[in-house]
């Protein structure tokens, strides 16, 4: 059954009605508008002073700013590791209930609706935007990364031997597989459901209403609006920055061009005017149109390094990931008495604080494309197909990889020196070299536009009180935001400031950890509503 919405005035504001519903809220009734811009004026003007000010004070005292976020990120991972890992277990459970429970036949929009985009688009999108620019980078770098012991063993394995290279491979899908894709579901069909099937507007408070009723719309709910703006712009910015360093180190490897912040900014301006042209276009004409692309050189720079690698050897390191895989889901995922403490925080939970901080932005992008699906298609598509087409992706680059490195073949047999240079130099032993290198940095590039895009979607979204449907110009002046926060913060305090930054990003990680997992009770409160 629909949720019932009606018409609450001819500007084309809604009011719930429905059971507990009942809200007289109206999507955009705290908006205001400046420069031809359509804001809500709590969350725009706080989000807006507070990015302001970290910038100043990032910029005057980078080194501080480094040294203090670097010791919150470190304090929120040495004393809520246990936190991190507990809520990141339930998410996987959760979503997996879901599929099977009889709650999974809820179509997202009420019963009559369908799909906006086709499958294969709908996957690409969800896929660029989830994590598509970091398997670019670590599906190399980091299972040589463990293998070599470059910052400890995962389950203090022994390096350089059979069994490391086996877990390595199964450690490295540990973190880019079920978990990750289960953060980014719960926040993803929570804002679906709770924007679609319940008509309230598309922000990360909406997903509360359940749990706290009417103060979704005051305080509490600017809160955790405020906190999801921050989280996403700081965490593009932060990709967008080092992604620049990293796509100029690959410039460099290349064509000899100059690895210089002359080209690093020009990597950023070029990214963010593309980005900018891509969100003029709209969702259907740019993001759908550049992840199409993306997947499309995505599988063909898999299929060429599956046919001129070792090809026999990258099968076997396929069927090798899903095994030890399966076999060590349940030790590294636990929290008890781990001895490998040096692997387990600087890895494991890392990454789940990092993929947290990530939910708002990717989860409300994947709602914003995913109308019309129901709750199991919804869950194996976001849960189960990237976790599998993972597997695909890191058993080729991490097995031809491993190959070298264990065979004592190129720089990678030396461990890793320089992470974004990692895929480059396992090109170099490969046939076609220039080829796949050139074509890897291109997918590179794609990715960071992508990334830029649905991102000043979500952000427009969230700073708009939830409307979808907001004037052009607070897009792109998103877009323009995030590319001028990571090249002041590139050229006034270089490193330094992005990894300020970027632990900044990652810290919030931990309030959203417990955001997260209220969100999980409140989406199944909503859920049973609709099955009658």
């Amino acid at each position: 059954m629909n949720a019932g919405v009606k018409a609450a005035s001819a500007t084309g504001k809604k009011t719930v009605t429905r059971n507990e519903y009942d809200t007289e809220y109206e999507v955009g009734q705290d908006n205001v508008q400046i420069m031809g811009m359509d804001v809500h004026n709590p969350v725009f003007g706080v989000s807006a002073a507070l990015i302001l000010l970290f910038i100043i004070g990032t910029l005057l005292f980078p080194a501080q700013a480094k040294e203090a976020l670097t010791g919150a990120r470190g304090w929120s991972i040495e004393n809520f590791d246990w936190l991190f890992m507990i809520g990141c277990n339930i998410f996987v459970i959760f979503c997996v209930a879901l599929i099977v429970l009889p709650i999974g036949r809820v179509r997202l929009g009420g019963t009559a609706a369908r799909p906006e985009f086709s499958t294969f688009s709908w996957f690409s999108m969800l896929f660029a935007a989830g994590m598509g620019i970091g398997l670019m980078f670590w599906s190399v770098a980091e299972p040589v990364a463990y293998y070599t012991d470059w910052y400890g063993t995962p389950l203090n394995v022994a390096a350089k031997t059979p069994e490391g290279a086996s877990l390595a491979l199964g450690a490295t899908m540990f973190h880019w597989g079920l978990h990750p894709w289960a953060i980014y579901g719960v926040v993803a069909l929570a804002l679906a459901f709770f924007a679609y099937n319940k008509g309230l507007p598309m922000t990360v408070r909406s997903a509360f209403y359940p749990l706290i009723g009417e103060r979704c719309w005051g305080p509490i709910g600017h809160f955790i609006d405020i906190l999801a703006v921050l989280a996403t712009i700081f965490g593009l910015a932060t990709s967008l920055g080092l992604g620049a360093q990293q796509a100029s180190s690959g410039l460099n490897y290349l064509f000899g061009i100059d690895n210089s912040l002359s080209t690093q900014i020009a990597v950023i301006i070029g990214v963010t005017c593309v980005a900018l042209l891509s969100v003029a276009r709209g969702l259907d004409g740019g993001v759908k149109v550049l992840s199409n692309i993306n997947m499309i050189i995505a599988a063909s720079l898999v299929a060429l390094v599956i046919v001129v690698g070792p090809t026999l050897e990258i099968f076997g390191a396929m069927g090798t990931l899903l095994g030890s895989y399966a076999e060590n889901l349940v030790p590294l995922g636990n929290w008890i008495g781990r001895e490998d403490s040096t692997w387990y925080h600087g890895w494991t939970v890392f990454y789940w604080a990092w993929w947290i901080s990530w939910s708002p932005f990717v989860g409300m992008f994947i709602a914003r494309v995913s109308r019309g699906r129901t709750v199991r298609e919804f869950m194996i598509a976001v849960l189960l197909v990237p976790t599998l087409v993972t597997v695909v992706w890191m058993g080729t680059f991490g097995g031809a990889a491993l190959d070298q490195a264990s065979n004592g073949v190129g720089a990678l047999a030396n461990g890793i020196s320089d992470v974004s240079l990692a895929m480059f130099q396992m090109f170099e032993n490969l046939p076609l070299t220039s080829i796949m290198s050139f074509v890897a940095v291109m997918l590179v590039l794609v990715f960071f536009i992508t990334s830029a895009d649905s991102g000043s979607l979500v952000i427009d979204s969230i700073t708009a009180g939830g409307k979808v449907d907001a004037p052009m110009l607070q897009r792109l002046f998103w877009a323009t935001m995030v590319g001028i926060i990571a090249a002041v913060l590139l050229v006034g305090g270089g490193s330094e400031a992005l990894t300020a930054l970027q632990a900044g990003a990652i810290t919030t990680g931990l309030p959203f950890t417990v955001v997260l997992m209220l969100m999980c009770l409140s989406l199944y409160k909503g859920l049973k509503t609709e099955i009658y």
